[in-house]
């Protein structure tokens, strides 16, 4: 195992071991086969229940979404704006996924997500807050591009999926990551300062992960052309 996967490992494991607190109920709920992004291990989803399930388990699994999700709860805090700034987060992530799933496509989706964690993250490690003025719309832009990846969670397995198929899928991400950032920004009100900036440690750190491995690839290969 190279260093790159095993760093990918470390990260999901410590987030998982926190979210299996915060979201235990949904987590149970979606237990067994959701976990594999499918609730039918990979077979076509026909209902709007199974694209619920679907939307509920994908959040849990792409760490890089989460760890957003988790710095939006604590930033929203941080701001005094404890409840709707995660729902100014969930309606834009709604529309940029309901975008995507009509074919309108978002440049440099990768980057920009890998930058709202450096962002967040940084903020809340240096212990500023966003200007009032700056939360909602922060959170919602962002939120547009973490929409347009979720959207190949259904696009790239189910192509042409039912219209109930991908409402249940929008209800699914949309309950599920609003109850994800509550949770953290509760126990953010609870947690000393210290910890609180940890967290946003980790965030920026997981944004930073994910932008050396989106420039890796181009990277190596400009070096290999210069070197030829």
């Amino acid at each position: 195992m190279d260093c790159a996967t095993l760093r990918h490992h470390i990260l999901k494991g410590s987030i998982m071991r926190i979210l299996s607190w915060l979201l235990s109920p949904v987590l149970v709920l979606s237990a067994g086969p959701v976990l594999a992004h499918h609730p039918l291990a990979g077979l076509p989803m026909q209902t709007g229940m199974q694209g619920v399930l679907s939307g509920l388990a994908h959040p849990v699994l792409g760490f890089d979404h989460l760890f957003f999700v988790l710095a939006v709860g604590v930033a929203a805090v941080l701001a005094g704006r404890r409840l709707s700034g995660p729902l100014a987060y969930v309606a834009a992530m709604l529309a940029g996924c309901g975008l995507a799933l009509i074919g309108v496509i978002l440049p440099l989706a990768e980057v920009v997500i890998a930058a709202s964690l450096m962002v967040l993250g940084g903020l809340t490690l240096s212990g500023r807050q966003l200007a009032p003025g700056l939360v909602l719309p922060v959170f919602a832009g962002f939120g547009l591009f973490h929409g347009a990846a979720f959207a190949q969670g259904i696009i790239g397995v189910e192509g042409a999926a039912p219209v109930a198929v991908q409402l249940g899928y929008l209800l699914g991400l949309g309950v599920v990551q609003y109850a994800v950032a509550l949770g953290a920004g509760t126990l953010a009100v609870a947690a000393r300062a210290e910890r609180v900036r940890l967290a946003g440690a980790m965030v920026a750190g997981v944004g930073l992960f994910l932008s050396l491995e989106a420039v890796e690839a181009p990277l190596v290969a400009l070096i290999a052309r210069v070197a030829v």
